[in-house]
């Protein structure tokens, strides 16, 4: 998770945002819910990148998830306030393309003053339980009759990942089905092969986590699942780590910005077709 493109990218303060924060579990959140006045099909909970819960990115997401699809949307603090600066934003860019050589050793104690202290904080050994509680009492309350849906990105594509290997909390299934961005940390084969629910899977076939090579390994890998377990991996010509959240959209309709929307209409196609609605709380 401490490569330079977990870190890049554009933000959209532009965007007018339609969602509330209030505490949901425990956590704060970004809450998002349909404007069409038609009933929820169900939830879908963003376990976000770096940038976290407060990123508006992610934000806007929740909101074009809920309108989208007509479903209830969450984004909570599962990095406890601790989430990636997004002046990061603006130092990896000075990395990347800056012309002046004299102030790039800034930028780099700039970059580790930013990165270190939040991989530290958000390793997934201490952010998972995190998660996992969460989702846990999230099934016993709303989750009981709705069915939930698990959208991970970067840093939260591998908590996705675990979710969907059958987690439970209090023996219940904490997901339905669950998609993710451009994931970060994914351990071959062991994170594939033991899924247990469906998983759509959007990749960049330039991204430095998961690469071209590594992305067909993870379709060889779904390939030899039975139908009834059936999980997706579709491949973005020409795009990197982070298309899904960070893409450039303020030049309108340019290639990332249809590729970013794309992955939005892929997102929520997979969650019409594998959230059901749930009869009863049983797993």
């Amino acid at each position: 998770m401490s490569c330079p493109d977990c870190f890049s990218g554009s933000t959209r303060e532009s965007v007018a945002l339609r969602g509330t924060v209030s505490t949901i579990h425990g956590l704060k959140a970004y809450i998002s819910e349909p404007t069409s006045g038609r009933p929820i099909r169900g939830i879908i909970v963003i376990i976000p990148d770096a940038f976290g819960f407060d990123f508006v990115n992610n934000h806007v997401l929740a909101d074009h998830y809920a309108e989208k699809g007509d479903y209830r949307v969450y984004l909570p603090d599962f990095m406890l306030g601790y989430s990636a600066p997004v002046w990061l934003l603006d130092t990896m860019k000075e990395l990347h393309t800056g012309k002046n050589i004299l102030t790039k050793p800034l930028h780099i104690l700039w970059a580790i003053y930013g990165v270190v202290p939040w991989i530290l904080r958000n390793r997934i050994g201490r952010s998972y339980p995190i998660v996992e509680r969460f989702f846990g009492e999230l099934r016993k309350a709303e989750g009981a009759t709705l069915p939930i849906g698990v959208a991970g990105f970067c840093w939260g594509g591998k908590h996705a990942l675990l979710l969907a290997q059958g987690a439970k909390f209090d023996g219940l299934t904490l997901i339905d089905a669950a998609f993710t961005g451009h994931p970060s940390m994914v351990k071959l084969p062991d994170d594939v092969v033991n899924l247990k629910q469906p998983v759509s899977f959007a990749i960049g076939d330039r991204d430095t986590q998961i690469t071209l090579e590594k992305a067909r390994e993870v379709e060889a890998l779904l390939a030899q699942f039975p139908e009834s377990q059936a999980s997706e991996l579709r491949i973005y010509g020409d795009t990197g780590h982070g298309f899904c959240v960070r893409a450039d959209i303020t030049a309108g309709e340019s290639e990332s910005a249809k590729r970013a929307g794309e992955a939005e209409d892929q997102c929520i196609d997979w969650f019409n077709r594998h959230l059901q609605p749930r009869l009863s709380r049983t797993a």
